[in-house]
């Protein structure tokens, strides 16, 4: 990780929603990665979506009313 670049994850209720999440940010071209939900946060589901935080407003708007977001969380 670069020293500038600082990450935010977005977390959902269940893998289907990352996998919905995923697609939909794949097609909008925004950078991201589903890796596994750090420990130091909880969620109910074992992975997530992590992208450039300046991304979030991109993430947000490509995401709402499509996939249900439980909470953002930087890293």
């Amino acid at each position: 990780m670069n020293k500038e670049e600082r990450y935010s994850v977005a977390l959902f209720v269940s893998v289907g929603h990352v996998i919905k999440a995923e697609k939909i940010l794949k097609k909008a071209g925004i950078p991201h990665k589903v890796i596994p939900v750090p420990r130091s946060i909880s969620s109910d589901c074992g992975v997530c979506v992590r992208f450039l935080t300046e991304d979030k407003d991109r993430v947000k708007a490509a995401l709402s009313e499509l996939v249900p977001i439980n909470e953002f969380r930087e890293l």
